[in-house]
């Protein structure tokens, strides 16, 4: 079944209404070792720097 343009509407709603962006500047080749860094942990550059951000807040927390 084709992805309608509704349903693509409709994720697109929910991400906006959901989620928040942020921009990160970085060299390019420091990008790459990230990401290399990521998939290392089996993760996206994303939810691997999500993870380090969450284990750092629930130090802070303990």
């Amino acid at each position: 079944m084709a992805y309608s343009e509704a349903q693509k509407n409709a994720t697109l709603k929910y991400r906006k209404e959901s989620y928040a962006r942020i921009s990160l500047d970085l060299k390019k080749e420091k990008k790459e070792k990230y990401k290399a860094q990521a998939a290392a942990h089996g993760m996206s550059l994303n939810a691997y720097i999500i993870s380090l951000l969450e284990a750092d807040g629930e130090k802070e927390e303990s």
